[in-house]
């Protein structure tokens, strides 16, 4: 399979090794590989830095991406990176889920440090609004126990 045959006449040629490197397929690779890291940045980062509590509990299912709340440790509302004042959520909510196409889950992401108050009253205005379907978000316990 790897022999080679001269032709008869004496005349063959020598082959000389190419000394040109082929890039091509390195380019491919990369363009593919950033292609996916621009695709799956984004949702990998939240804008709202948060220290959520941990539970050990089972994760939900996530079909598509969830309209998430946040409150942070001063107690702002965040409809997902924009901040809201308390008297407006309601009617953002509404907008944005109506821009999302309707009825879809909403979590609910509480900083560990703040009043447990202040997450109950977001969740309390989300549900008496009619909308029913709102998850709190928390870390998963480690093996530690923390």
């Amino acid at each position: 399979m790897g022999a080679s045959v001269k032709k008869p006449g004496g005349g063959g040629r020598r082959y000389r090794p190419v000394a040109e490197i082929n890039v091509t397929p390195f380019v491919d690779v990369m363009l593919v590989l950033l292609i996916v890291f621009m695709v799956t940045a984004p949702l990998l980062t939240l804008a709202v830095p948060l220290d959520l509590p941990r539970a050990d509990a089972q994760s939900m299912p996530d079909d598509n991406k969830p309209l998430t709340i946040s409150i942070d440790a001063e107690g702002a509302v965040f409809i997902e990176d924009e901040e809201v004042p308390m008297d407006d959520l309601i009617p953002k909510l509404a907008e944005v889920l109506k821009a999302r196409d309707g009825d879809e889950r909403i979590y609910v992401r509480g900083d560990e440090g703040i009043d447990y108050g202040r997450v109950i009253e977001v969740v309390s205005r989300i549900n008496r609004s009619g909308f029913n379907k709102v998850a709190l978000v928390t870390k998963p316990v480690d093996q530690s126990g923390r």
